[in-house]
């Protein structure tokens, strides 16, 4: 677009070297051609300005005037882009950079970046008076530059050698590779599964990308790779499982995922099953099982043996572990979700309690965030188990008061019930 205008500048607004050879006529028509294009520009540039001014109070406007977050992360990969392209339109326009209040000072390049340094010079250094000019110093621009992957072939070269009297003959051995006979490199392994898991690249555009790259590997070959590193870093997994099921207190969650169903011609929906260890645990770790259903058989096949505290919500699915003498954690998430739900629509006073509540207990959490496990033990008994019991016996007074099947009483309007809960 800026090119555009560029060229559209210069052929609308150069003026031609022989203006004083021009008789009346022609410079009337001169003159209405250039009003015409300043016309233009200036139409151009108040729309630009308006534009601009309506994402910059998205991008940075008070929150409750932006979009919901739902609707606003659809545009926030290209209001930058948009931003910057209107800012330049604006700039080619009128001839002169656009102001910036507040615009973050640019910080300087990594020092650990590789640096290559391109010199620039004049064609000639002789002065037009004859004399040699002296060199008193240089400007440097740092540009940052990426070059994108390209491939190299690694040429494994095994000596033979043999004794030529005995004619023994010996060889280093084959190094272990993680596909046995195969060419790829674990670098070029790991890229494909980063790409494909973390950056959530499908196999038929790293294809494309391998391409431009100079080399295509095909999608089957692809899929071929990152089914046998599954198999052998199945080890991996077991090992990780293994650490998972030796702490007392897991989480556990289930969520659909549509699953390929070739012979029936359309999607079924399979479930993954996460597994994970507590924020505040020294390990880090989270296991998906995939599953076809989600039939609680999943989840039991899974802990096996294992007889600890389960977080999770009220799924039925968990009630066999239960009984078999797992011990069961509500997830106080899942259950401030159904007030949220009911706050949301239906202006519930109960939910709308419960929620401020909830945000109490949330905030000690908060503050528990950074404490040691004694520390933490210890605000939560004198802080957190008061509200929890307060909570209890306060939605046991509100259960009783409800009819079931009905929701949360909505707040009155009538001035006798205004201020009550």
């Amino acid at each position: 677009m800026a090119v555009a205008l560029r060229q559209r500048h210069d052929l609308r607004m150069a003026l031609p070297t022989n203006l004083h050879e021009l008789d009346a006529d022609a410079l009337r028509q001169l003159l209405i051609a250039q009003d015409r294009e300043l016309t233009w520009r200036q139409s151009k540039i108040d729309q630009l300005t308006h534009e601009l001014a309506l994402h910059k109070r998205w991008r940075f406007g008070v929150k409750t005037e932006r979009l919901p977050a739902e609707q606003a992360q659809l545009f926030e990969e290209t209001v930058e882009a948009d931003l910057a392209a209107m800012t330049e339109e604006l700039e080619q326009l009128s001839g002169k950079p656009s102001a910036a209040k507040g615009q973050a000072k640019r910080k300087p390049l990594p020092p650990d970046l590789p640096r290559t340094e391109i010199h620039h010079e004049p064609d000639s250094t002789l002065c037009a008076c004859g004399c040699q000019m002296k060199r008193i110093g240089e400007d440097v621009a740092e540009k940052l530059d990426y070059t994108p992957g390209t491939f190299s072939v690694e040429r494994h070269l095994r000596g033979k050698w043999v004794c030529q009297v005995c004619e023994t003959l010996i060889q280093a051995p084959v190094p272990a590779h993680v596909i046995d006979k195969g060419i790829p490199t674990t670098g070029l392994l790991a890229q494909v599964l980063v790409a494909k898991y973390q950056d959530h690249l499908p196999l038929y555009r790293q294809e494309g990308i391998f391409g431009r790259a100079g080399l295509a590997i095909p999608q089957s070959t692809l899929a071929q790779w990152v089914g046998q590193m599954g198999v052998q870093l199945q080890p991996l997994a077991d090992a990780l499982k293994a650490e998972l099921l030796a702490f007392p207190v897991l989480h556990a969650d289930e969520t659909p995922v549509a699953m390929l169903d070739p012979g029936a011609g359309k999607t079924h929906r399979a479930y993954l099953w996460s597994y994970s260890i507590g924020a505040h645990d020294p390990v880090r770790a989270v296991i998906y099982d995939f599953a076809d259903s989600r039939a609680g058989k999943h989840a039991q096949d899974f802990l096996g043996d294992w007889r600890g505290t389960l977080v999770c919500d009220d799924y039925a699915g968990y009630k066999a572990l239960i009984a078999k003498g797992v011990t069961e954690a509500g997830c106080m998430a899942h259950a401030r979700r159904k007030f949220f739900e009911l706050q949301e629509h239906g202006q519930s006073q109960i939910a709308g309690e419960a929620l401020e509540r909830i945000a109490a207990l949330y905030g000690i959490e908060q503050e528990a965030r950074e404490l040691k496990a004694e520390a933490r033990q210890a605000l939560r008994e004198t802080r957190a188990r008061p509200l929890l019991e307060d909570l209890k016996a306060w939605l046991l007074a509100c259960r009783g008061k409800i009819p079931t099947g009905h929701p949360a009483p909505k707040p009155s309007t009538t001035p006798s019930s205004a201020g009550r809960r």
